[in-house]
């Protein structure tokens, strides 16, 4: 079993930046396909952003050029760069990994970081 720890949130005045972290609590063979995704009050879960083990990317079109997902293999840590951050990014932010260990496949999903942007 994986387990997914994020952090990073918090509250933060529109303009500003935010990097989300997500630490998986064992070492991982691969990552597939990692994820961001996030959840605001009376909405449904939405996605952010994907990375795939090519290297292919996916944003969410409100998020294009503000927000940057990558990776650090060496400390089975994924990232999300939050730049110029909007009221409407409020929200809960979660992580999910699609990944191989030595006990096999499996899809993953951290427990949210809340994510609160000021006007």
């Amino acid at each position: 079993q994986v387990m997914l720890v994020e952090s990073g949130g918090g509250l933060v005045q529109a303009g500003g930046s935010l990097r989300l972290s997500c630490a998986a609590s064992r070492s991982l063979f691969s990552i597939n396909v990692m994820g961001w995704y996030r959840q605001a009050p009376g909405k449904q879960r939405e996605l952010v952003a994907a990375r795939t083990s090519g290297g292919s990317t996916n944003y969410a079109d409100s998020v294009k050029g503000r927000f940057t997902i990558s990776r650090d293999s060496a400390k089975n840590t994924v990232y999300l760069q939050m730049n110029s951050l909007k009221p409407e990014d409020t929200a809960v932010y979660y992580c999910n990994l699609e990944a191989l260990t030595d006990t096999g496949g499996g899809d993953y999903w951290g427990q949210g970081t809340q994510v609160t942007v000021s006007s």
